[in-house]
C-alpha cells in the first residue's frame, strides 16, 4: 500500500478522486493507531492510504464523524463505502478492503 501523510488540507479533496482510497484517522498519541501503521505499510494492495492526524486537521475529522481513533474509512470515488473503528489485525484489514 502506497501510504501519503497528508500535509495540507488543500490536497485532501484531490487525493481522494482516486478510484478507492483507504483514510486512516490518527494521531501520534494514540497506542492502537501506532500498533496500525505497520499493519498498513505491511499490507499489499494498489489502494492508496492517506493517513490523517486528526490533531492537526480536527476540520476533517469532524466532517467524516470521527469520534475514535483510529478510524478507517473505504472511499470509492469520494463516496464512503465502509467504515472501520479501532485496531484491524491483517487477516481483517485484507477482508475490510475487498
Amino acid at each position: 500500500m502506497e501510504i501519503i501523510h497528508l500535509e495540507k488540507e488543500e490536497s485532501f479533496k484531490e487525493l481522494i478522486k482516486e478510484d478507492k482510497i483507504l483514510i486512516d484517522f490518527f494521531a501520534t498519541w494514540c497506542g492502537p493507531c501506532k500498533m496500525l501503521g505497520p499493519v498498513l505499510e505491511k499490507t499489499e494492495s494498489d489502494i492508496k492510504v492517506v493517513k490523517v492526524d486528526t490533531d492537526e486537521f480536527e476540520d476533517l475529522a469532524r466532517e467524516y464523524g470521527v469520534m475514535s481513533i483510529p478510524t478507517l474509512v473505504l472511499l470509492e470515488k469520494g463516496k464512503e463505502v465502509k467504515r472501520n473503528v479501532g485496531f484491524i489485525d491483517p487477516t481483517n484489514l485484507k477482508k475490510f478492503l475487498d
